[in-house]
């Protein structure tokens, strides 16, 4: 073990004095450098930066990606020119997200979207997170509208349909040429412009028609595409139940190869009352017989063109109608019609009609002091014009959507017609 140095007795003064320490040893001129000084500095704040970035990174994720307050499906509608913090204003008052303006203004930041972002009308999901919204917009998800138009209206009265219809903008310049519509169901965003619909339609029409055209019957007495829709619209306009159409365009394609009048009501209703559509009333006599370029108990062949604007189906059936021999058609008094070949049957179906009518009329007749007797829902027996003698008699017809045409008799001209309210 060894001994410790001997401790030298300090006098009485020196043992009341402190102890002095070491001085600390002396700082490098390097260390006192003005550029380390500044350079630590800067690592320093670099360091907190990143350490904050990281942090605020996460937290931002979290806020983007977080599911939204969205109970349910919701469409909103972000108007033209509305600015970031316009979209952020409605979104948060619509309910779709609760970020506030410099949170979205962040997210939007983020994801890369600034400048991106589309107005429309949206459909936002069911807690659509801040990144699904931002997506959906800056995609340009905007809702599709279905727009359906029926077949058989005419240009005019398409027309009036589409300026009713309130998500679509704009005027219309002029009225399109008659059979140039495809009547469809289209899907539209809400602010197109009426045009834009149009046009949409005569591509439409051009297309579908230059499909049929090329698988036409070649046997049809048909020159040109015009010709194709004329007698398409024809069709369109004389039944509404898709089982007849081929038949009766078999009628009409009948009568053309063996220069018959075509003798069609809707052709006459067309001279007269034109764009308009329908008469409101029944044919009279008088103008079963009146010139006119539409009115084909007067003239030949076809009309000059299209009495409406008809569907895929008319269209298919005109380019390929059914192989019959039937030169006549008369309503059933059931919404649909008889099909004959000859003129003797076919006035015997005209008979069998009138005799319905006959019936039906006579129990629409309230006997005293018992209850009305209702009629059917198939047929409607309106009153006899009045206001004219002339006026034809009324005949039995479907209620449908639109006015249906039954078919009159046809050659020879000295049979007496069997008028049909449209």
């Amino acid at each position: 073990m060894s001994e410790r140095p001997p401790i030298s007795p300090k006098s009485p003064r020196a043992a009341l004095e402190p102890e002095q320490v070491p001085p600390p040893p002396k700082r490098s001129d390097r260390a006192r450098n003005p550029l380390v000084v500044v350079g630590n500095a800067i690592i320093t704040g670099l360091l907190v930066l990143m350490i904050s970035a990281g942090g605020l990174y996460v937290y931002g994720k979290q806020k983007i990606e977080a599911p939204g307050p969205l109970a349910e499906d919701k469409i909103v509608n972000i108007p033209q020119r509305a600015g970031i913090t316009d979209i952020s204003d409605i979104l948060r008052r619509e309910g779709v997200t609760e970020a506030n303006r410099w949170m979205f203004l962040g997210s939007v930041i983020a994801l890369k979207a600034r400048g991106e972002l589309k107005p429309g009308e949206y459909n936002f999901q069911k807690n659509a997170s801040l990144r699904d919204v931002i997506g959906t917009i800056v995609e340009g998800k905007v809702v599709q509208h279905s727009v359906t138009i029926p077949e058989g209206l005419t240009s005019e009265q398409i027309i009036v349909r589409l300026m009713d219809n309130d998500i679509f903008t704009g005027a219309v310049r002029e009225v399109p040429r008659e059979g140039t519509l495809l009547p469809e169901t289209y899907k539209f965003p809400r602010g197109a412009s009426r045009e834009q619909v149009i046009q949409r339609m005569q591509q439409a029409q051009k297309r579908v028609l230059n499909e049929i055209w090329e698988r036409r019957n070649p046997d049809v007495p048909l020159k040109t595409p015009e010709q194709l829709v004329t007698l398409a619209s024809i069709v369109e306009k004389e039944t509404g139940k898709p089982d007849e159409r081929s038949r009766v365009a078999a009628v009409y394609v009948n009568r053309l190869r063996q220069k018959m009048k075509l003798q069609s009501d809707p052709t006459i209703i067309y001279g007269l009352v034109g764009g308009k559509g329908t008469l409101g009333r029944p044919i009279k006599r008088s103008e079963i017989t009146q010139p006119s370029p539409y009115n084909t108990y007067v003239v030949e062949g076809l009309p000059p063109g299209p009495i409406a604007n008809p569907g895929r189906a008319s269209l298919e059936a005109a380019a390929n109608p059914a192989r019959t021999r039937d030169l006549f058609f008369v309503a059933d008094g059931t919404g649909g019609h008889v099909f004959t070949e000859t003129y003797d049957l076919h006035q015997k179906n005209v008979a069998k009609l009138r005799a319905l009518e006959r019936q039906i009329q006579n129990d629409t007749v309230e006997p005293p002091e018992e209850p009305a007797v209702s009629v059917p829902s198939t047929v409607s027996t309106p009153p006899a014009a009045q206001a004219d003698p002339a006026a034809a008699p009324p005949t039995a017809q479907k209620r449908q959507p639109r006015p249906q045409a039954a078919k009159r008799t046809a050659q020879p001209p000295a049979a007496t017609p069997v008028p049909t309210e449209q």
